[in-house]
């Protein structure tokens, strides 16, 4: 085999937008359909919307409109407007923009210049307008190229920024934007942001309490301690409470950025919790039981911030800025006078907590000796458990492709034999059911021990001491689409609701879509989600196609499955939209009450032959399925 040539034509310098194009995931992560909420046509939502945010940060544009179809995003705010002469450049140049003159911007989120510009090479169609002092000057691309620049005229509209784009299909496969993903960023902006008001399709957003609102709207209010404390100092905001929940809620953001993954500010203040709480009662608690069923959120101000990738979900900072403390410092020092001030201030909240520490104290210990039993047992079923055919790489590495780390949890062994056989064995991994999993509605923590199944799953999840350390990026529930599958869902969502909701409300958690019929002729198969597919199928293919109805995913061949959990795949979010969490257990998976009964008898609806796609799981509002009832 002759030796490739490596000489002076070997290097290949790019432009910006090859570059962009190229390795979209250095500028924005996961590419994804939308299906998850950190993919990245999200993110470039996201970094438009930021540059409107950092206007009204700097004291210009109180109102934001966005609009958000299937594929195509509009973005209008009523700050200063790009400088005319600099319009195309700003959005088409790297290391262009006004980020870089520190008088202009103070402490805002995008500081490299590129998010911009990695939006517009990454859309089919984009279009940026600015309108300054009775002037407007507009300019169009396609694929980061300059396709039409518009001369400049007058116009008596408002000053600001006007942008629109289309992610470019090819390199966001089948993807769609799904609104209760855009909303939650939307309230994230509006919450960080007192005084912004924010027009989403038509729908107004505004906060007057900051991250107070955040929390009142995140947490199960029936269920909270004691009354959420909110603290306010300069370039920092805190609000905690603690609830009935299992394990840690943290909604940790810098600079307006929601850190999904942490970073020094939310362990900071982690540690500043537990060492304030530990002095206010002089006890030594365990840090585990002051933080058991926390539900907290953090903003502070960075200068310079220092994030461990573009996508800015993980503050890697370690000072508040080339003068300032360190981070830990600043947080410690902040948590440590406010909190405790406030404990001395309301004795009632003081005590509330106290109670809330001990009775997680108790539970801990309560369970002690069965969970040293069931992770002894776990360590020896790992050796040769036969429930998990596990993947090389893990979400809790270094890996590259960390993020493609998915678990399927299958039920019975032909199911899982035909995703073994297909899976991606580097990313995939497959734990298989026995049979129906416990209902474990209204149980305690101690049923995960006690189950072996339930054990062993939480071992394979690495989910024992909380989600930091998850093994899978990806958990999706692999069940058949007829009533037994259905009952399995519902089943294996509450068992997540009620022990690890992180896992929810992190975006983790999913259900597969796989295909219900099988249209083909001697040319060509189709594959069809849904009765509308089938119908299309069949006009598409004519002259009497074959078609098969798949009842099960063990009637599914391997070959086959490959196609539908690779490049393809189609999963449904599991997206809690109302954080009542055990009113919506209690609906669903509590006894059948007289009221669950008359909702089904009032809204069930059987249609011949006729099959509803699921584009997201919602937990929400009861929706009738036919095994509940």
């Amino acid at each position: 085999m002759a030796e490739a040539t490596y000489n002076d034509d070997s290097i290949r310098s790019l432009d910006w937008k090859e570059h962009i194009r190229l390795r979209p995931g250095m500028y924005i992560g996961k590419l994804g359909d939308g299906s998850s909420a950190d993919d990245g046509i999200y993110v470039l939502l996201k970094e438009i919307v930021d540059n409107s945010i950092d206007e009204f940060v700097m004291g210009t544009g109180k109102t934001i409109e966005i609009n958000v179809s299937d594929q195509k995003v509009s973005v209008r705010d009523y700050g200063r407007g790009i400088p005319l002469g600099k319009v195309i450049d700003c959005v088409s140049k790297i290391n262009t923009g006004g980020k870089y003159d520190s008088n202009a911007f103070q402490k805002s989120v995008g500081l490299n210049g590129v998010g911009t510009k990695a939006v517009n090479a990454l859309s089919t169609f984009f279009t940026v307008q600015s309108y300054r002092d009775g002037r407007t000057k507009k300019a169009e691309f396609s694929q980061g190229v300059l396709s039409m620049e518009h001369p400049e005229i007058e116009t008596t509209q408002r000053n600001g920024t006007a942008i629109n784009f289309v992610p470019d299909e090819s390199i966001f496969r089948n993807f769609h934007f799904i609104p209760d993903f855009v909303e939650k960023m939307i309230w994230n902006y509006v919450f960080l942001n007192t005084g912004l008001t924010i027009n989403f399709n038509n729908q107004k957003y505004f906060s007057e309490r900051g991250l107070y609102d955040l929390l009142m709207r995140e947490a199960d209010v029936d269920s909270l301690r004691y009354p959420i404390i909110h603290l306010k100092g300069n370039d920092i905001e805190v609000a905690m409470t603690h609830g009935q929940q299992y394990g840690e809620d943290y909604h940790s953001f810098v600079n307006g950025q929601h850190t999904t993954q942490g970073g020094t500010h939310q362990a900071a203040f982690r540690e500043a919790v537990v060492k304030t709480i530990r002095e206010f009662y002089k006890k030594e608690f365990d840090a585990a039981d002051v933080r058991s069923s926390i539900i907290a959120a953090v903003s502070v101000r960075v200068q310079e911030p220092v994030f461990e990738s573009q996508t800015k979900t993980k503050l890697g900072s370690l000072n508040m800025g080339p003068d300032g403390p360190t981070v830990r410092t600043f947080v410690n020092d902040f948590v440590k006078k406010e909190l405790d001030d406030y404990l001395h201030k309301h004795a009632d909240v003081a005590e509330a907590l106290l109670k809330r520490i001990q009775q997680s104290e108790r539970e801990r210990k309560d369970i002690a000796g069965i969970k040293k039993l069931a992770n002894d047992r776990a360590k020896k079923a790992s050796l040769h458990n036969k429930k998990l055919r596990d993947c090389k790489v893990h979400f809790n590495s270094t890996h590259e492709r960390r993020y493609e780390t998915t678990l399927f949890i299958t039920e019975g062994d032909s199911a899982s034999g035909s995703i073994t056989k297909s899976r991606d064995v580097e990313t995939q991994a497959v734990f298989s059911l026995k049979g129906k999993p416990l209902n474990c509605y209204e149980l305690t923590k101690k049923v995960v021990y006690e189950n072996e199944e339930f054990n062993l799953l939480q071992h394979a999840l690495n989910v024992e001491d909380g989600i930091e350390n998850l093994h899978y990026n990806n958990i999706v529930i692999a069940t058949d689409a007829d009533v037994d599958g259905m009952h399995i869902r519902l089943l294996m969502m509450t068992f997540f609701l009620q022990f690890f909701p992180d896992l929810v409300r992190a975006g983790h958690v999913y259900i597969l879509q796989t295909p219900l019929f099988r249209v083909r002729n001697k040319k060509e198969t189709i594959y069809c989600y849904s009765e509308e597919e089938r119908r299309n199928a069949i006009e598409k293919l004519g002259n009497k196609p074959e078609i098969t109805r798949f009842k099960g995913l063990g009637e599914i061949s391997p070959e086959e499955f490959g196609l539908f959990i690779g490049a393809d795949i189609r999963l449904d979010p599991v997206i809690l939209k109302e954080q009542t969490i055990k009113n919506l257990l209690e609906y669903y998976m509590g006894k059948n009450t007289p009221e669950r009964q008359q909702h089904i008898i009032r809204n069930l609806r059987i249609e011949k032959d006729e099959i509803q796609p699921e584009k997201a799981i919602e937990l929400s509002e009861p929706v009738v399925t036919e095994e509940v009832a």
